[in-house]
């Protein structure tokens, strides 16, 4: 869903994103992951893409202080914003000394080092997120009218609605790709109320973003995608849960010039494969890339003595979907 692949770890999404299309804020980052999962290279890291591409994290079981709750409560944040031990000017200069270090190693190394370009990049903008993130991040000063359009401050939505408000706000101030995940979309037993529950988190939230986008006239600029974790089978697993299914699978997605209320591909009567206008995901990949305005097959970065690109060697655009 993330790389195009199964095999070895490569871009995901958000990185080749990244890299083709720049950030819009200097100040933030341009790829940001709210709750990610735990397998975070194959969800949102960069791979064999220059470091800088890959996404800054927001809570999520990697980061310590949150391994015991999801991020999307109050105290959501990224870590370490704040040096507990310098103040400005000192970390300055404690930063200009490691980068003089830096400098020295990408110097050695012939001027070229994508890790340590990386590195250096990145503690650039990590001392100018101090002065943005806080802020952006910051939802106290939201309208209790947008809290409730997203459900903060419910006993079902408060999480989810934290992270989609959190969400609006990163693309509102420039944040060029935003990925939230709810976390727990695995519905193997339980069904009848599980589902129920899970989608009750989510409805509102969701909801709430695309009219918080539409109101502020961002929707039309910006793509929204919504999947579970996998196509799930039509027949029971145990006595009341689904099974991962890879031959029937649906999502849907919204503004960023979609068309709407349109439903793209069917699969059989039974639910179980897909049998019209079938879409392999690299055709996902190219229609979602080119309603980016990127083209998929010039979209490329040299590794390993060959040219490598999110589709990889095909990929078709799903151009009945696009307004």
């Amino acid at each position: 869903m993330h790389t195009g692949t199964t095999q070895f770890i490569r871009p995901s999404l958000g990185a080749w994103t990244l890299y083709g299309l720049g950030t819009e804020n200097q100040n933030l980052p341009g790829f940001i992951v709210i709750n990610p999962p735990v397998a975070a290279a194959r969800t949102f890291g960069s791979a064999f893409l220059p470091a800088v591409y890959q996404a800054t994290r927001v809570g999520g079981p990697l980061v310590p202080r949150f391994a015991a709750r999801r991020a999307g409560g109050a105290d959501a944040a990224v870590a370490n914003i704040k040096s507990p031990l310098l103040d400005r000017p000192a970390q300055r200069s404690q930063v200009d000394l490691v980068q003089q270090l830096n400098a020295a190693r990408l110097e050695f190394d012939g001027g070229t080092s994508p890790d340590t370009e990386g590195v250096i990049e990145s503690y650039e903008l990590a001392f100018r997120m101090q002065d943005e993130v806080p802020e952006v991040m910051d939802i106290a000063g939201e309208s209790r009218a947008t809290l409730d359009r997203y459900g903060v401050g419910g006993d079902d939505t408060d999480s989810f609605g934290r992270q989609c408000l959190m969400a609006r706000r990163l693309v509102e101030a420039g944040v060029r790709f935003v990925q939230v995940t709810h976390g727990n979309w695995d519905h193997h037993f339980n069904l009848g109320t599980s589902l129920e529950s899970t989608a009750r988190q989510v409805d509102r939230p969701i909801a709430g973003l695309l009219a918080d986008l539409a109101d502020r006239g961002l929707l039309d600029e910006t793509l929204v995608i919504w999947g579970g974790e996998f196509g799930r089978t039509p027949h029971s697993q145990g006595a009341d849960g689904r099974d991962h299914n890879n031959k029937g699978f649906s999502l849907w997605m919204a503004g960023g010039g979609v068309k709407g209320g349109l439903a793209y591909g069917a699969t059989d009567d039974y639910g179980y494969e897909a049998v019209v206008k079938r879409m392999h995901i690299h055709d996902w990949h190219a229609t979602l890339l080119h309603l980016l305005g990127l083209d998929h097959e010039r979209l490329t970065y040299p590794y390993a003595g060959r040219e490598f690109r999110l589709t990889d060697v095909h990929g078709t655009v799903a151009r009945e979907i696009i307004a």
